[in-house]
């Protein structure tokens, strides 16, 4: 449990002491103080801790070390158990998956980071819990307890993912003014790796915010059969998820509508292109023809005969004529 850190909060004032993890079975049963525990790298010692500190389930607590490729969301007697996700970009437009597990108890929280890919540095998995923690010890936040901790380390991660919505819009916005300029009719393929690179990432926004916010929608109706407690905060939470599916489900709409035009446009050249050389085809067919037939018999190896030569090419010069003209007249150049 490399990094692990224990805050513990009084309930009444806000004030933060750093602790020990054995100590916190002594504040859980004192009532007045509530715990937080990250753990950035967990390992196997702290499935163990939890299920012996914390009382957590031990499918639960497994799942927390386990790569979960969803949001997921368990209960297990009064222990809630979260898995979310973050998008990361990375090289060659591909997005990391960062997640942080939640376990919600009664006067605790415990967050877990991982599994990390090694490509990923710690500290991007860890910047959320990092920024709320600095908060918490100086003194700018103070959550009454676990679930409004749990509402500031959420509103962390819906509010990256903003910001990362926000970015690419710009993005798109390039894109669309390229396109409308025709900059990038010569390159086509870079031009559409782009795009589709762009709505990749946008792609992975809104479907961690779906899935997000059909966890905390569950996570709302299971809080609001529990006696005392208020799933205000977490209904807030279901609507910050829903809100950034709507906003990037949007830019996604208006993307394909950008997409779109441009493959219309280069669609639109290369059957005009097409058409063209179907033309030239039509043209040359019957001229390719009259020469092939008449070259062996006309022109050979000891004479050559001018006169025939001579009413040939005329002959074939006269037909492309009408036949340019008579393409001219379908409208095909």
């Amino acid at each position: 449990m490399t990094g692990m850190s224990v805050r513990v909060v009084d309930a009444s004032t806000g004030a933060v002491t750093t602790g020990d993890v054995d100590a916190v079975p002594d504040v859980l049963a004192a009532g007045s103080r509530w715990v937080w525990v990250d753990v950035p790298e967990p390992d196997d010692s702290t499935a163990t801790m939890l299920r012996e500190v914390f009382g957590v389930h031990p499918k639960a607590a497994q799942d927390g070390l386990s790569r979960n490729h969803i949001a997921r969301l368990h209960h297990y007697g009064d222990v809630l158990y979260l898995a979310l996700h973050r998008p990361e970009p990375g090289a060659g437009g591909h997005v990391h998956y960062l997640e942080l597990d939640l376990y919600l108890g009664p006067g605790f929280l415990v967050t877990l980071h991982g599994p990390r890919n090694p490509v990923v540095p710690l500290a991007s998995m860890v910047r959320e819990t990092e920024e709320v923690a600095a908060r918490l010890d100086a003194g700018r936040l103070r959550p009454d307890g676990p679930v409004a901790l749990v509402y500031a380390l959420v509103s962390s991660l819906t509010n990256v993912q903003e910001r990362l919505v926000n970015q690419f819009a710009q993005e798109v916005g390039t894109l669309e003014q390229r396109v409308m300029a025709q900059a990038d009719d010569d390159h086509p393929q870079e031009f559409l790796d782009e795009l589709f690179t762009t709505r990749h990432t946008l792609l992975t926004v809104r479907t961690m915010a779906t899935q997000g916010a059909e966890v905390l929608a569950r996570a709302v109706t299971l809080t609001s059969r529990s006696e005392g407690a208020d799933p205000r905060l977490l209904e807030d939470l279901r609507d910050q998820y829903d809100r950034l599916a709507r906003i990037t489900s949007s830019q996604l709409e208006f993307l394909a509508g950008v997409t779109d035009f441009y493959r219309a446009r280069t669609d639109t050249r290369m059957l005009i292109a097409a058409e063209r050389l179907a033309v030239i085809a039509a043209i040359t067919l019957p001229v390719a023809a009259i020469s092939s037939v008449f070259g062996m018999n006309v022109i050979v190896n000891d004479r050559t005969h001018w006169p025939w030569v001579l009413a040939i090419v005329s002959v074939m010069t006269g037909l492309s004529l009408y036949l340019l003209r008579w393409a001219r007249k379908q409208g095909w150049w």
